[in-house]
């Protein structure tokens, strides 16, 4: 008895160094980065047991970026299930009116409207007595709490929403005249923003766009120089007005004929039929919101599972209900966080380490854990496209920036076969994103060799 207890306790006192091993490696990874300590939150959890293997101001609040998608999405793929279709339908009324009932569909495109168009048009509607839009699967909040109005030309960060059209985006054309006189400047498809161009024919392409919302919505200020065609992409200011315009020029091109006004109308129960539809499986979501960090489709997906969830249109209030009961039945603490979006954007959001490996180990239990883990970024794709090569084949994850912020979560198997949850986040207004990423990689390292 006295020699298995002697066992049991040097079995033990080598755990302990190791951990001790282990802790001093991610120690001396942060004190040679020249990171302030204080500013990272490590925690470490085995998603088997879910026992803590290594934890640094893990109960610290932090906004989690672009990570914070990690729970969000998760919360959001339980409820709509993984054979959920983004479903855009045309029907036709026997009064011969047309609807057309939004799905939200992220992915949806001007292509996508001639293609439905163009299938009444086979089936002989051709002058509709009117034509509506049913938009009331998601409310009218195009942008998330607490989003910088600075961002507001950022392509990362376009509104969402019933009318999401061609990634809420548009392409500015500046083309080049004679040297040192104005170039020209247009939009490549017809939408009503005006310019003040102050861009140059002249050595380089070198353009700056700005937007002074207190002057005028639909009114873009361009400074600098051209030499060679060139375009910029910029957010859709007004989504609503983009889809409308979208759409008459697909009832011209299919020869609909219509010259009313499109009104917004919830589609009738009775009297009416299936023309066509374009329907996108929620897979394709999945590995745009957790691999490429698509914030449009993010924001998109937690709003319609909250839609699911009351049975009725999606709204972030909806969707912040569904997810605080996805944490509660999963018996996830949330009481120190705070979550307002579904994609990381806003600087309201705070998370806790402890919180994202607890919800990552919950998870990890889901039926649809396959299928959510494989749409996550793994090395030399998405997000990690040029990133954590090291970890090839043993590395599913989700990172995320900010101004001042750098973070990454997911899974790991480690050298010696463990199943790993890790959430790691730098919150350090004084070093580079770089820095940051570098420190990252070296902590991840350090758990992988030694767990």
């Amino acid at each position: 008895m006295k020699k298995f207890i002697g066992i049991y306790l040097f079995i033990a006192l080598c755990i302990t160094q190791l951990a001790a091993y282990t802790a001093e490696n991610i120690d001396k990874a942060i004190k040679d980065s020249n990171i302030n300590r204080g500013a990272v939150s490590i925690s470490v959890k085995d998603i088997n047991s879910g026992k803590q293997l290594y934890s640094l101001h893990a109960n610290s609040p932090i906004n989690p970026a672009s990570t914070q998608k990690l729970v969000t999405f998760a919360a959001a793929y339980d409820i709509l299930g993984e054979d959920y279709n983004f479903t855009t339908s045309l029907y036709k009324s026997t009064d011969n009116e047309l609807y057309l009932k939004l799905s939200g569909d992220p992915f949806l495109t001007t292509k996508d409207l001639k293609s439905l168009l163009s299938t009444a048009k086979s089936k002989n509607i051709t002058e509709p007595k009117g034509v509506y839009i049913d938009d009331y699967v998601l409310d009218s909040e195009y942008w998330g709490e607490g989003w910088q109005w600075d961002d507001e030309l950022n392509p990362l960060m376009p509104k969402f929403g019933s009318y999401n059209l061609d990634k809420n985006l548009i392409k500015i054309v500046i083309r080049p005249t004679v040297l040192n006189s104005p170039a020209d400047i247009f939009t490549d498809v017809f939408y009503p923003i005006g310019f003040v161009n102050l861009v140059t024919t002249g050595r380089g392409n070198q353009i700056s766009l700005s937007h002074n919302v207190s002057i005028s919505q639909n009114l873009i200020q361009a400074e600098g120089t051209v030499e060679s065609y060139t375009t910029k992409t910029i957010p859709i200011n007004n989504i609503k007005r983009y889809f409308r315009l979208r759409l008459e020029d697909a009832l011209n091109d299919s020869k609909v004929f219509y010259y009313g006004k499109i009104y917004q109308k919830k589609l009738p129960a009775n009297n009416v039929y299936l023309v066509d539809s374009i329907d996108r499986p929620i897979s394709e979501a999945a590995k745009s919101i957790l691999s490429q960090s698509s914030n449009m489709a993010a924001e998109t997906v937690f709003k319609l599972a909250g839609g699911k969830y009351v049975n009725n249109t999606g709204s972030i209030k909806s969707a912040l209900a569904m997810f605080n009961d996805f944490c509660e039945r999963n018996n996830i603490n949330t009481k120190d966080i705070i979550i307002v979006d579904g994609s990381g954007v806003s600087k309201n959001n705070l998370v806790t380490a402890d919180f994202m490996t607890d919800f990552l180990v919950a998870e990890a239990k889901q039926p649809n854990f396959a299928s959510y883990k494989e749409a996550m970024a793994i090395p030399g794709s998405g997000t990690l496209a040029n990133r954590m090569l090291y970890f090839k084949d043993k590395l599913w994850a989700k990172t995320g920036t900010l101004t001042n912020i750098s973070a990454i979560a997911g899974y790991m198997k480690t050298q010696k076969g463990s199943d790993i949850a890790f959430d790691v986040m730098i919150n350090d207004p004084k070093s580079q994103s770089t820095d940051k990423k570098i420190l990252e990689e070296l902590i991840l390292r350090a758990i992988y060799v030694n767990y």
